[in-house]
């Protein structure tokens, strides 16, 4: 019996292969609807008093400053060549150096978050209403959504973890693999359950499915406590954005540390010397992108919430 788990190899990026559309964009247009459906949900139900238009508009505001923000983020923040910056009409073309469509490979999280707020500030402001209590209304639903994302990330072999060898470890085909002459690497592989070829130069270990952790923490574990817990006990507009932005920040900096940060940045606050190896977990006190844009999240919503607090509007 094997201590590990093998990618689904029948798990494919393209719903039909050939042709250039993907399950990853297919899961975001899904995210998007449940969104939408959810926002609609609480509208009828009083939770908000806006017309079809209004909430059409709202949304479009938003989805685009999304995407502009996670794109933007991702080739400025997480591309530390400066490639992008060098060459800015790449950023949104779609097609490779061969012409084949591949889409926009690479979108940030955080940067679609700083988008989206954007966006819809903007909009808001310029319709009067109060961002507060549309923010409230999107972030009850939001995480359930965004639980297909990182399905999409988990689909296309992409965002592994770091190795381990817990029996839940997955064998990404996509991860690198690492040189058997190590004897770590041996007995990693060993430790794990592995039976390695004698003639093997190479072995792809078991990683964290750290995609997973992400769809059910982030995405379920959060939603269900913003949905059946703050949305039925919010005291002032700007109650769940807060706790939206600490519970998606305190959730998502802890399974950072299961998660391989991208290799050409590493851990820009590295404490305990890591030697280059950011492929396993050595210390909780290096500190990944992810983890340092999640502070400021809780930081942000914390503040959020107390100056909304210290108002005094309750509802």
């Amino acid at each position: 019996m094997l201590a590990y788990l093998n990618y689904p190899g029948w798990l494919k990026p393209e719903i039909i292969p050939g042709l250039p559309v993907r399950w990853y964009g297919l899961m975001y247009l899904v995210a998007f609807a449940i969104a939408y459906f959810l926002f609609e949900y609480q509208r009828k139900r009083g939770a908000l008093e806006a017309s079809d238009d209004d909430v059409a508009s709202f949304f479009f505001w938003g989805i685009l400053g999304l995407l502009l923000g996670a794109r933007l983020f991702a080739v400025t923040v997480y591309d530390p060549t400066g490639y992008y910056i060098r060459h800015p009409w790449f950023i949104f073309w779609p097609f490779n150096a061969s012409g084949q469509f591949v889409g926009l490979q690479g979108m940030s999280y955080h940067g679609g978050v700083v988008g989206c707020i954007a966006g819809t500030f903007l909009y808001c402001r310029k319709k009067k209403f109060s961002w507060f209590q549309w923010a409230d209304v999107v972030v009850a639903g939001l995480p359930l959504g965004y639980t297909f994302g990182r399905l999409g990330n988990f689909i296309n072999g992409e965002l592994w973890g770091r190795i381990t060898t817990a029996g839940h470890g997955m064998v990404f085909p996509h991860a690198p693999a690492f040189p058997l002459k190590f004897d770590w690497v041996r007995g990693f592989a060993a430790e794990a359950g592995m039976e390695i070829s004698k003639t093997a130069r190479f072995v792809n270990l078991p990683r964290h499915p750290s995609q997973l952790y992400e769809a059910f923490f982030e995405g379920i574990v959060l939603w269900a406590v913003l949905w059946f817990v703050f949305r039925l006990r919010k005291k002032f507009h700007g109650t769940l954005a807060s706790f939206y932005l600490i519970g998606y920040g305190i959730v998502r900096f802890f399974i950072e540390y299961t998660r391989e940060p991208d290799a050409d940045i590493g851990f820009p606050i590295e404490l305990v010397d890591t030697g280059g190896e950011i492929y396993r977990f050595t210390s909780f006190f290096n500190f990944s992108t992810g983890q340092i844009l999640c502070f400021l999240m809780i930081l942000s919503g914390s503040l959020l919430y107390f100056i909304l607090s210290k108002k005094g509007k309750r509802l």
